[in-house]
């Protein structure tokens, strides 16, 4: 991803929080010089002195067989973005786009039955422990915990990460503050987090 060094991020922690707060990512591998990709929701965790990501497809899905032995998987991570008009700034500028996004390189494995199993449950307890009746690993179903024969669990070492942040760092106090009182008062959902966003780094 080609970053520019007023947006690069390079704190690790900061960026194993991003991961965690926007799960749903893409798996990117190559099927005989064809990318493939798939949206899923993946987990990073910490793994000896380096961190792995874990997850897992349909078994329908042939991107399944792609991932084994495979040192060139691309995972992108998402966050919020939003549209910034030139008319905010104080003289002549041009109108671009603020937004957040991790890419994590890394080589790939499946998970045996029982690492997904354990990887399940783990998912399960994050989302569903908290709530009030909630579908734990400890109360499905036999039935349910049989749709397991129907994904496929990986995993992925971390090789490289990169994170980029494009929030108006480049430019001077004025029109960062008006940047971020306009996206403020958007009613976009994308641009309120980004205002939001750069208050908190401005800080």
């Amino acid at each position: 991803m080609y970053i520019p060094k007023y947006y690069e991020v390079t704190d690790l922690a900061e960026i194993e929080s991003f991961v965690r707060n926007h799960p749903f990512g893409t798996i990117i591998s190559n099927d005989n010089g064809r990318p493939m990709a798939t949206h899923v929701p993946m987990e990073m965790s910490r793994n000896g002195g380096g961190h792995v990501i874990t997850g897992h497809v349909a078994k329908g899905n042939p991107q399944w067989k792609t991932i084994d032995d495979n040192a060139d998987i691309l995972l992108i991570f998402q966050g919020p973005h939003a549209y910034v008009s030139a008319s905010w700034y104080e003289t002549e500028e041009v109108s671009t786009w603020n937004y957040q996004s991790v890419h994590i390189y890394g080589s790939g494995t499946l998970l045996s039955e029982d690492e997904l199993e354990n990887d399940l449950i783990h998912l399960l307890d994050l989302y569903e422990g908290h709530r009030d009746r909630g579908r734990t690993w400890d109360n499905l179903s036999d039935k349910s915990k049989a749709q397991m024969k129907g994904i496929v669990g990986f995993k992925i070492e971390v090789d490289e990460v990169q994170a980029a942040y494009k929030m108006n760092q480049n430019k001077s106090g004025k029109d960062y503050d008006s940047v971020m009182a306009h996206l403020a008062e958007g009613k976009d959902q994308n641009a309120r987090r980004i205002s939001e966003e750069m208050k908190r780094r401005k800080k």
